[in-house]
């Protein structure tokens, strides 16, 4: 029932910028940035808390994916936010973990 199940099954097809055998990186489809992508593992993890030791290797992968289409995208040299929620109170709404890129636009701190 997991919405990006989902899509790394092809039942849902989303505004992929790239797949390969670990990930998925498709386009928000709410934007919170004039770039908002989400890099998905293919391997249905539920939250943050829910990795293990042998998920460190994917995990890169979902940075070095996160690095490769802010590049490609033109966003790397004017910086780009990657974030990661865990949970309900940090905003996670899909129990599917997935690294948020958001581009395009100044990025303030503290995040809210």
């Amino acid at each position: 029932d997991c919405l990006f199940c989902k899509m790394v099954s092809g039942d849902i097809k989303p505004d992929l910028l790239h797949a390969d055998e670990h990930l998925l990186v498709i386009r928000d489809i709410n934007p919170q940035a004039p770039f908002h992508a989400l890099v998905i593992p293919r391997e249905h993890i539920a939250t943050l808390n829910d990795l293990q030791p042998e998920h460190a290797e994917l995990v890169g992968r979902m940075y070095l994916a996160a690095a490769a289409v802010a590049q490609a995208q033109g966003h790397a040299s004017d910086g780009y936010r990657t974030v990661m929620n865990c949970n309900r109170l940090a905003g996670q709404t899909v129990f599917h973990i997935h690294l948020h890129v958001l581009a395009g636009r100044a990025m303030h701190w503290p995040p809210g």
